[in-house]
C-alpha cells in the first residue's frame, strides 16, 4: 500500500512542493538541397508553401542564417556537433572504397547524445549521411532511427530497403525496381507514430532530415502543378517542396491535437543551397550568387524558422548572423544543460526567447573539399578530392578563396554584403586592411585533423 501511495505521489506531485516545469520538446526539420528562396516567406512566387509560411508568420524568421556547408555530409556534422568545417571530420562529400559515406568518428558528441543524457527521448527519421552499417544514428545518441544511412542510397525515393535502429528493413513494395513505397511517405508515417507515442512525461528531440527536394526529382503525384507549362523535373521539384510543406502542417496539427504545441520548439532549415538549374528557374537561392557546391551566399545562405508558442513572439524577422553550428548550444540552453567546451557555436536562446543579451560571432568560417567521382578512371589527372574553397564572414565582409585541383590558391575575393549581397563586385583591391584581417582569421580557422580531407592514399 505504501508503495502504491508513493507511486501516486510521484506521478501527480507531492502536495505543497513546487513542480519543476517540463523540459521543452524539440523538433528539428532539415530539408535537403532546398534553397533560401524556395519558400513563400523568403520571396518564392511560384511554389506554394502555406504551412511553412504560417510557421514563419507565427514565429521568428532568420535572414542571416548559414548552413554548415554547401553539400550534404559536412553540413550535417556541423549541425549535429556544433563545429564548423574547419573542425569537423567530414569536410566534403566523399565515397570510400566501400562505396559509402565515411563514418563520423564515434568520439564526436552529437546534440542527440547530450539530450539523451538529459532525459530526452531522441529520434531521427530521414537521411543520416554520416556513416554506413555500424556507424548509424543508433551509435550517436538516437533512441529511434529510420531511414537511409548512406546518401548515395538516398537518391532513390523507392529504395529496396531502409534502416530501422541500425538494422536493414526490406521494402518488398519496391522489389525488382517497383515503385510501391515512396520513402518520404514512409518517413512521415514514422514521424507521426513517434509523435503519437510521445507523452508529457518525457520530453523528446525529433530530428527530421527529410530527403526532399533532393534529386532524383521524382514524386508520385505532381498534379498540384500539372497546369504549369514547365519541364517535368521542375513540376516535380515544386511538388516535392509543397509536399514537404503539407507534411509540416500535419506535424503541427498533431502537436496541437496532443496538446504538445505550447511546449515544443520547432526549427525548420535546409542543409545547403539549391542546384543551379532550380536557382535559375525558380530563383531558389533568392538574389544570392552561387548554388550548391559553392561557398558564395547561394550555396550556404539558408532559411531558418523558429516557432515556439508562448515563448517566441510571432511575426519577427532577424538579420542576426548565425550558422548551423549554433543549433547545438541553442538546444542545450533550451534543455537546461551545459554546452560542451570546444564547440564553435553560440546559443541563440536569448534571441528566441527575447530574454537577456544575445552574443554575436566575431566571424564565421567554411571550407569545402570537392570530390572527383572519376578519380580512378583511365587517364584521370586530378586527385580524388581537394580543397576547393574557403570562406570567411566577418561583420559585413565576406571573403572567398578558391583553389585549383592542383592545390594552387587563387587571389582572395572580397565582398561588402551590406552593399552587395549578390557578391557581384570584388573589392579586395580597395580594402587591403580588410584583406589582411581576413588572412589573419584564416590562419587559425582550420585544424588538419580530417583523415579524408584531403585524401592521401
Amino acid at each position: 500500500m505504501r508503495i502504491f501511495i508513493l507511486f501516486v505521489l510521484l506521478a501527480v506531485g507531492i502536495p505543497g512542493k513546487p513542480q519543476q516545469a517540463p523540459k521543452p520538446n524539440i523538433i528539428l526539420i532539415l530539408a535537403d538541397d532546398m534553397g533560401y528562396g524556395d519558400l513563400g516567406c523568403y520571396g518564392q512566387q511560384q511554389i506554394q508553401t502555406p504551412h511553412i509560411d504560417a510557421l514563419a508568420k507565427n514565429g521568428l524568421r532568420f535572414t542571416g542564417y548559414y548552413a554548415g556547408s554547401t553539400v550534404c555530409a559536412p553540413s550535417r556534422e556541423a549541425l549535429l556537433t556544433g563545429r564548423h568545417t574547419g573542425h569537423t571530420a567530414i569536410r566534403g562529400n566523399f565515397l570510400t572504397d566501400s562505396q559509402e559515406d565515411p563514418a563520423m568518428p564515434g568520439n564526436k558528441v552529437t546534440i542527440a547524445e547530450l539530450l539523451q543524457k538529459a532525459g530526452y527521448r531522441t529520434g531521427l527519421i530521414g537521411k543520416w549521411g554520416l556513416g554506413g552499417e555500424g556507424h548509424g544514428p543508433d551509435t550517436q545518441g538516437f533512441d529511434y532511427s529510420y531511414g537511409y544511412l548512406d546518401q548515395i542510397q538516398a537518391h532513390n525515393y523507392f529504395p529496396p530497403f531502409l534502416y530501422e535502429n541500425g538494422k536493414k528493413v526490406m521494402l518488398p513494395q519496391n522489389g525488382n525496381g517497383a515503385t510501391g513505397a515512396y520513402s518520404h511517405h514512409l518517413f512521415v508515417e514514422k514521424t507521426m507514430r513517434f509523435l503519437e507515442e510521445s507523452t508529457p512525461r518525457q520530453p523528446f528531440f525529433l530530428y527530421l532530415p527529410y530527403t526532399i527536394p533532393h534529386g532524383k526529382h521524382v514524386i508520385p503525384d505532381n498534379s498540384q502543378y500539372a497546369g504549369k507549362d514547365w519541364p517535368e523535373q521542375f513540376r516535380n521539384y515544386a511538388a516535392m517542396i509543397s509536399l514537404l510543406d503539407a507534411d509540416v502542417g500535419r506535424i503541427l496539427q498533431l502537436l496541437r491535437q496532443k496538446g504538445l504545441d505550447k511546449n515544443t520548439l520547432v526549427l525548420f532549415t535546409s542543409d545547403n543551397g539549391a542546384n543551379p538549374g532550380f536557382a535559375k528557374f525558380f530563383h531558389s537561392n533568392g538574389h544570392f550568387r552561387g548554388h550548391k557546391t559553392t561557398l558564395y551566399e547561394g550555396g550556404i545562405r539558408a532559411p531558418l524558422i523558429a516557432w515556439w508558442p508562448g515563448v517566441i513572439k510571432p511575426g519577427q524577422t532577424t538579420g542576426h548572423m548565425a550558422a548551423a553550428w549554433d543549433l547545438l548550444p541553442t538546444l542545450c540552453t533550451v534543455a537546461g544543460i551545459a554546452t560542451p567546451a570546444g564547440t564553435d557555436g553560440i546559443s541563440l536562446y536569448p534571441l528566441l526567447a527575447g530574454k537577456g543579451r544575445q552574443a554575436v560571432h566575431d566571424h564565421l568560417y567554411w571550407e569545402f573539399y570537392v570530390y572527383n567521382y572519376n578519380w580512378n578512371k583511365p587517364g584521370a589527372t586530378t586527385p580524388r578530392n581537394w580543397l576547393d574553397a574557403r570562406a570567411i564572414r566577418y561583420r559585413n565582409w565576406k571573403a572567398v578563396i578558391k583553389n585549383t585541383p592542383g592545390g594552387q590558391e587563387e587571389a582572395m575575393e572580397l565582398y561588402n554584403l551590406d552593399a552587395d549581397a549578390g557578391e557581384k563586385n570584388n573589392v579586395a583591391a580597395a580594402h587591403p586592411a580588410v584583406v589582411k584581417k581576413m588572412r589573419a582569421l584564416l590562419a587559425t580557422a582550420s585544424r588538419a585533423d580530417a583523415p579524408y580531407f584531403p585524401y592521401k592514399p
